[in-house]
């Protein structure tokens, strides 16, 4: 019987062994789309205990900071709201999350979790309920006087190079400006340009939104579909100024419904006086503004992601108590792979397709993505348009196999851009760590199987490039 999570952890073979060990392991971090707060990073936030970091709690504003994941295991195992994400004792909170996780065998949180403790805490002996409270006040001890536990030190200790914040175009930056103006930040922390609530014209506080935008370019309103392009395209402008590498649409499904500048005008005044969309109406001014920020896109050399295929908030009731991003979505099954290619195909005729990545919440998608990807690719670059790693849900073993199997199988897996944390935890980069096991593992059991060459530059070429070396060259670090 193998041991638990040794240094060969997921590592079934000498070749996965020497390609994670000599290739993968000690690479930088890429993290280009991740939800962590760039004032925690200028600030150097120091948390009171582990359950603040791991289950954490609510912001000034009132929304919460978190793992959601780990939230959701509690639930599954019946533990009060008030303890997942109330004000009960934050080591009630965590022996309730030490007693779920037993239960999590199977669960990639199981995984996660334990090599959180043992690459930052020094724990190798797995979380119980037995040992909760030794461990605790051991994470806690550390956390309060380790002079390299701070939100930095973590940063550093995970040896992260780059960091892609996620943030509204409405955001001021300040606290990306401040990071780039302090020397002793070594690491890049970029925005991202997340225009959901720009697009999503069929949400509540769309309208209200739409003055924020204005407010933000010193306007007073945006009367016409026109000044919300011009809007956009000024704030994107200001987020390249500051370094923005990358775009994240959150959107239900992809959507190509092109129509005049004339009609998407006329649904935008519609919804600004309040008055109900049909479906058709608001996939024009979707599309109209999807167009309009993809050729700028193009033009400003930023990368589009797209995620989409998940449907948030089910639940009703705690959605009234908790808002959003609190744990309470699921897998949703879109069929918009269509209306993506003809929206592709439309960029591409006029040399306006940006570099692209795509990320899918349904499996059943990624031989579709696959396939799709391959009929707009360029000489621009190796891989311009990219199948986005095994997203949320599907952030698993079985998950990344399926994900990276199948663009192996339709395109060039060499190219892969690789792993992301998509996460808003300080502790959450032990997700490479397991990614690039798992990626080590599967191109090991193709040599050793016979279906790949044992050549050692080529694979080196590979495993590095996979591991980070494709990100740099993508994201242009």
């Amino acid at each position: 019987m193998k041991a638990f999570m040794d240094k060969d952890f997921l590592l079934t073979n000498e070749t996965a062994r020497h390609l994670f060990h000599d290739y993968a392991e000690n690479q930088p971090l890429v993290d280009y789309h991740c939800h962590i707060s760039p004032r925690e990073i200028w600030e150097d936030r120091r948390f009171d205990n582990i359950s603040q970091i791991w289950l954490g709690g609510r912001n000034a504003d009132g929304t919460y900071f978190g793992d959601h994941y780990k939230w959701r295991v509690m639930r599954s195992n019946g533990v009060s709201e008030e303890t997942v994400t109330g004000s009960a004792d934050p080591f009630d909170k965590f022996y309730a999350f030490a007693e779920a996780l037993e239960m999590a065998i199977g669960n990639p949180m199981y995984h996660w979790t334990n090599l959180e403790l043992h690459k930052y805490f020094g724990v190798t002996e797995p979380l119980t309920t037995g040992n909760a409270r030794e461990i605790y006040d051991h994470c806690n001890e550390m956390l309060q006087n380790d002079p390299e536990m701070t939100v930095r030190g973590l940063i550093h200790k995970s040896n992260v190079t780059y960091v892609g914040t996620t943030d509204d175009p409405v955001d001021t930056l300040e606290w990306h400006e401040k990071i780039a103006a302090d020397p002793s930040v070594d690491f890049l922390v970029c925005p991202s340009f997340r225009p959901d609530k720009a697009i999503n014209i069929t949400r509540p506080g769309f309208t209200s939104y739409i003055g924020q935008l204005a407010e933000s370019v010193g306007r007073k309103s945006l009367p016409g579909m026109q000044d919300v392009l011009d809007a956009l395209t000024e704030r994107l402008t200001f987020f390249k100024q500051h370094g923005c590498r990358a775009s994240d649409h959150g959107i239900d499904y992809v959507m190509y419904r092109p129509c005049t500048i004339d009609e998407a005008d006329a649904v935008y005044r519609k919804a600004m006086e309040g008055k109900e969309l049909s479906v058709e109406e608001a996939e024009k001014y979707q599309t109209t503004v999807l167009m309009h920020l993809a050729k700028a896109y193009h033009r400003m050399n930023i990368v589009m992601e797209i995620h989409y295929s998940c449907r948030r908030d089910n639940n009703a009731r705690m959605f009234a108590l908790e808002g959003p991003d609190t744990g309470f979505d699921m897998i949703a099954q879109t069929i918009c792979i269509a209306d993506m290619a003809r929206l592709f195909s439309a960029l591409d005729e006029t040399g306006e397709l940006p570099k692209t990545i795509l990320f899918s919440l349904d499996s059943t998608d990624f031989d579709r993505i696959g396939t799709l990807i391959g009929c707009f690719q360029s000489d621009e670059m190796p891989g311009k348009i990219q199948m986005g790693p095994a997203w949320w849900f599907l952030d698993t073993k079985d998950g990344m196999e399926h994900q990276m199997r199948s663009l192996a199988r339709l395109g060039l897996l060499g190219n892969f851009v690789g792993m992301l944390t998509d996460s808003r935890s300080f502790l959450s980069y032990t997700r490479h760590d397991y990614f690039r096991r798992i990626m080590c593992n599967m191109i090991g059991t193709w040599v050793e199987n016979g279906e790949y060459p044992a050549n050692e530059s080529s694979l080196r070429k590979i495993v590095e490039g996979i591991s980070c070396q494709n990100a740099i060259r993508y994201f242009e670090i």
